[in-house]
């Protein structure tokens, strides 16, 4: 029996292991949508590509991890590549948290980035109001 890809939830999956908000996803994919929309795409079997795309760049992860990723199998993989104490019992284990941290540094330059932009509107609306009230 053939297990089927939920794209949605590996969306939301891989938004949530960024640590990133849905409506934080939504400001960047652009003005057509807000959180609401992102809940119920995260509910979708499948996305269309053009979609998947736009989530791709905006999360800095490959379209195929959202057409691809398998929790089922992953887990199955894991369970019987790895004993008890594998990582314990074997003192020749490396680990590369490069990729993660890589990820945590991009999230902070985004998280950088909505604060200048979100100062900057500040500064845009004080102007306006300033231009209103001439």
């Amino acid at each position: 029996m053939e297990q089927k890809i939920h794209q949605g939830r590996n969306v939301k999956r891989f938004r949530e292991m960024l640590g990133v908000k849905q409506e934080a996803l939504a400001f960047d994919l652009g003005n057509d949508w807000n959180q609401k929309k992102i809940s119920m795409l995260e509910q979708k079997d499948l996305i269309e590509d053009d979609i998947l795309r736009q989530i791709s760049d905006a999360l800095k992860i490959p379209v195929e991890a959202f057409q691809n990723f398998d929790e089922e199998q992953a887990i199955n993989i894991i369970s019987n590549t790895f004993g008890d104490n594998a990582c314990v019992g074997n003192p020749n284990s490396t680990f590369n948290f490069n990729s993660i941290q890589e990820l945590k540094k991009l999230h902070e330059e985004k998280i950088a980035l909505y604060e200048r932009m979100l100062k900057e509107k500040d500064e845009m609306m004080a102007r306006l109001e300033k231009l209103i009230n001439k």
